[in-house]
């Protein structure tokens, strides 16, 4: 089953200031785009850049390409069943307004064709919406439409909560 899922948002920011947002993946406490306080921590065995190996949770993956300020692109390790790609890219609108996407493709195999649907898409698609409100405060001190987590991700949440 091929999967692609895209979630973007303009944001009334230089491309610069949007960029740099990319370069603090994965750097704890100053990292400015993933939403590590709320989420799994997005974790590598070394600062951001190719080859680095980790991930969030149970999806693993490796640096696969990394253009600072600009674009990186992570390959799935895992779960297994999880074979392609997700990237953070930014794109510049004008020299005002910048577009920050996030991009997944892949093909989910085996129980992952279950998984995939059942468990990961919504939390996946909640936590994007987290990071490009966490980029639009970051960039503007504002966010104009907070994500909402529907109650089917909320309901995953709390029965991960029960688990952990």
């Amino acid at each position: 089953m091929g999967v692609y899922n895209w979630h973007e948002r303009v944001i009334a920011a230089k491309e610069s200031e949007v960029g740099a947002l990319i370069d603090t993946l994965a750097a704890g406490d100053e990292d400015r785009l993933w939403p590590g306080r709320v989420w799994e921590p997005m974790e590598f065995d070394r600062p951001l850049a190719v080859g680095a190996v980790g991930g969030h949770g149970p999806v693993r993956y490796t640096v696969a390409a990394y253009v600072p300020g600009t674009w990186v692109r992570f390959a799935f390790t895992g779960p297994r069943g999880f074979h392609g790609f997700h990237e953070f890219a930014v794109l510049p609108v004008d020299a005002e307004r910048t577009v920050l996407r996030h991009t997944l493709a892949m093909r989910v195999s085996g129980l992952a064709r279950i998984t995939w649907p059942l468990a990961f898409r919504s939390g996946h698609d909640a936590v994007l919406e987290d990071c490009l409100d966490r980029a639009e405060l970051a960039c503007t001190g504002t966010i104009a439409h907070p994500a909402r987590w529907s109650p089917y991700v909320r309901f995953l949440r709390g029965l991960e909560r029960l688990a952990g």
